[in-house]
């Protein structure tokens, strides 16, 4: 999908070791996809009447979410369902939330991922406990849901979607993640032209690539999207977090940026760039289209985006003409390959305090948690758009990979509150790229959700030093990646870590690890 960012991808999405029955029965007592009792007791065999509707603001902080109207079957079914329509406002950068919060300019809704935090706050958002007691008593959300979203007041402001625990995953083997995945696919028709490689560790991989450079003198051997510039190869080095992360050994916890699987990847990355395996603009694209147009257009030969890219890419290849195909690389091309999930999912709903009717909103969001609401948001419309595999998933009649279908009916991207496992049903579609890069990934991940826990709270001292530190990084990575040397490289991370003890690493460290010793053993 494009672009299901997340940029944690890590997405992600899959924790805490806990026996949570989520998972009932459905389709002839086969494996179900999500609980039918989470959500609570709301009827959604009746429909809202006409004139019941209300029209709620709906602020998207994500400016590459590719839905921008509240239209199509799934909204419309919504509607109906609950008497909401939503006013939809999709940011145009990543800064304008925080500009309206600062100025006070609020919707009724916030749908984020990335101030997830700073919406937590009794001053911008109504506590969901307080509107569940008040209005929807009936409203049963789990308690480690309830738990990981709980602030420091006591209050929890939001659940994200894309979450679920580790059992919840295990229990449904057909739930396999999702599109907020890191993967690479390559030219096919250029693989057959250069003798079929074989691609089975970053050093074929490599070596492809500079046969790439040779032969096709005019095509970028690597392109990759801008906001996927990394999770492939980290995983691949065992690094266990994005760059402004946190990673776990021997019972405590450091920054990414310090573990010592890091400067390999960074000298990995460098040597990419000094060989003319990848752009140096790539590394400054604002556009999140150009890798695309770059595949696309046959000027690439790999495309480094989600675990979906091959597929999605061969659907507008065909659409467009082109006689070319892709092919997803292996999750691991490394015997160190690792994921570690330490996700508590992607993004949720705020209900902000110029609310105009938050009683509508909790019952519109408990309509959103229920099975029916989750199946719908995910899946489509049942019977329309897909029926129940009396194995345990969704047999869909469509192509989730088909980008315009998805986006033109709305399934998914109204998932203002869902789950992992229901995500991952959806991307469990059989013999297709993407099913068996998850099935893959899924085989290399460790759970270490109590890693998920160390959060920083809106305007506290860590807030503001790991926001320093972390915007520091995004500047000065790209200096050791267009390094002219592997020695230049090497004395770029060496000053980079400096900077950032400079600024306060180190008593950041020390905060997280207290806060890693209260809490990981809550569960």
């Amino acid at each position: 999908m494009k672009k299901n960012r997340g940029k944690r991808l890590t997405l992600l999405s899959l924790t805490f070791v806990l026996v949570i029955a989520l998972l009932s029965a459905c389709g002839g007592g086969k494996e179900n996809s999500s609980s039918q009792q989470e959500g609570g007791s709301t009827n959604t065999s009746s429909s809202a009447k006409s004139d019941e509707v209300t029209e709620l603001s709906l602020f998207i902080d994500a400016s590459w979410y590719p839905v921008k109207e509240w239209k199509g079957p799934i909204a419309e079914k919504i509607t109906e369902k609950t008497g909401v329509k939503l006013k939809v406002t999709v940011a145009t950068d990543d800064k304008q939330l925080p500009l309206m919060i600062s100025s006070g300019d609020l919707p009724d809704l916030v749908f984020t991922y990335a101030n997830i935090d700073r919406m937590s706050d009794s001053k911008l958002s109504y506590p969901w406990n307080e509107l569940i007691e008040k209005y929807a008593p009936d409203f049963q959300i789990d308690k480690t849901r309830i738990a990981i979203h709980t602030m420091d007041d006591g209050n929890f402001y939001t659940v994200r979607n894309s979450f679920a625990t580790q059992e919840e995953m295990e229990q449904n083997k057909y739930a396999i993640g999702s599109d907020g995945n890191p993967g690479i696919a390559v030219r096919e028709d250029i693989l057959q032209e250069l003798g079929n490689p074989p691609i089975n560790s970053l050093d074929d991989f490599v070596k492809v690539l500079g046969m790439v450079k040779e032969k096709y003198p005019d095509m970028v051997p690597l392109i990759m999207d801008k906001d996927w510039l990394e999770q492939y190869f980290l995983q691949q080095f065992g690094v266990e977090a994005l760059l402004d992360g946190w990673y776990e050994r021997d019972g405590k916890v450091d920054y990414a940026i310090r573990q010592p699987e890091m400067l390999e990847f960074f000298k990995f990355m460098n040597s990419l760039y000094r060989n003319g395996y990848i752009l140096a603009e790539n590394y400054t694209y604002t556009n999140d289209q150009l890798d695309d147009e770059y595949a696309l257009n046959g000027k690439a030969f790999a495309h480094s985006h989600t675990v979906s890219v091959a597929d999605a890419d061969n659907i507008k290849a065909q659409n467009n003409g082109k006689p070319y195909k892709f092919k997803m690389l292996p999750s691991a091309l490394s015997e160190n390959a690792k994921i570690v999930s330490t996700g508590l999912g992607f993004a949720g709903t705020f209900i902000t305090k110029k609310n105009k009717d938050p009683e509508k909103s909790i019952k519109f969001l408990q309509y959103l948690a229920s099975d029916e609401g989750k199946k719908l948001t995910m899946f489509g419309i049942e019977g329309e758009h897909w029926t129940w595999n009396e194995e345990g998933y969704p047999d869909l009649k469509y192509d989730p990979s088909d980008a315009d279908f998805i986006n033109s009916n709305g399934i998914k991207w109204w998932y203002l509150y869902n789950d992992g496992v229901m995500e991952g049903l959806q991307s469990y579609v059989p013999g297709t790229q993407k099913t068996q890069a998850l099935m893959e990934r899924k085989e290399i991940t460790i759970y270490k959700p109590q890693i998920g826990l160390i959060q920083t709270q809106p305007d506290s001292k860590e807030k503001t030093t790991k926001t320093k530190i972390d915007e520091m990084i995004k500047n000065e990575k790209v200096k050791i990646y267009l390094a002219n040397s592997e020695e230049e490289a090497v004395a770029n991370y060496q000053n980079m870590i400096k900077t950032a003890e400079s600024m306060g690493l180190q008593e950041l460290v020390d905060w997280a690890n207290e806060i890693y010793q209260k809490k990981k053993d809550l569960f």
